[in-house]
């Protein structure tokens, strides 16, 4: 018994001599390609690239407060382009949509607010983690929406609505 539990510690201190010795051996040769990411993989960031970002991440913000905090629904030309397709089941397609959608629900939920929690941006898409509330009582809403942006204009929208639930597995909170 005592023959194997030695037998085992040789090979391993063997094996990880082994691996020290590769590692020491590319280190001082320069051979590390193996292990590091290949500059040509990398996609480069221009300072173009960084502008329009943050241009689009404002954009998407500015929008959202004046529709979802100040209920401001004649704003929304300015920010939704008028062919905007919709992934949300319950509203339809297009900017008019849009707005008449939520014209009635500023009706029915007049006190309702948003807050903003994460702004990300890549590309031409925009996403924000929001706390929506439909007033000050209500525990509310986590959600997640993405904007496709064109031409400094809402084309596309996509999001993920999960209710904030009264017990949680964890202590974790949603935002």
């Amino acid at each position: 018994m005592k023959l194997e539990k030695n037998l085992i510690v040789i090979i391993i201190s063997v094996f990880i001599l082994g691996i020290v010795s590769t590692l020491i051996f590319q280190a001082s040769t320069g051979n590390t390609k193996a292990h590091s990411i290949k500059s040509e993989n990398v996609a480069p960031v221009s300072k173009d690239d960084v502008v329009e970002k943050e241009k689009n991440k404002k954009m998407v913000v500015d929008f959202y407060n004046e529709v979802f905090n100040k209920h401001n629904i004649d704003i929304i030309p300015k920010y939704v382009s008028e062919d905007y397709k919709q992934h949300n089941p319950f509203v339809a397609d297009g900017r008019k949509a849009f707005m008449d959608f939520f014209k009635q629900d500023f009706v029915k939920n007049p006190n309702s607010s948003a807050e903003i929690k994460r702004v990300v941006a890549e590309g031409d898409t925009v996403a924000l983690h929001v706390h929506s509330r439909a007033n000050s009582q209500d525990k509310g809403v986590a959600i997640m929406d993405v904007f496709r942006i064109k031409n400094g204009k809402i084309v596309e929208h996509w999001d993920v609505i999960q209710e904030i639930p009264n017990e949680a597995a964890n202590d974790n909170t949603m935002f």
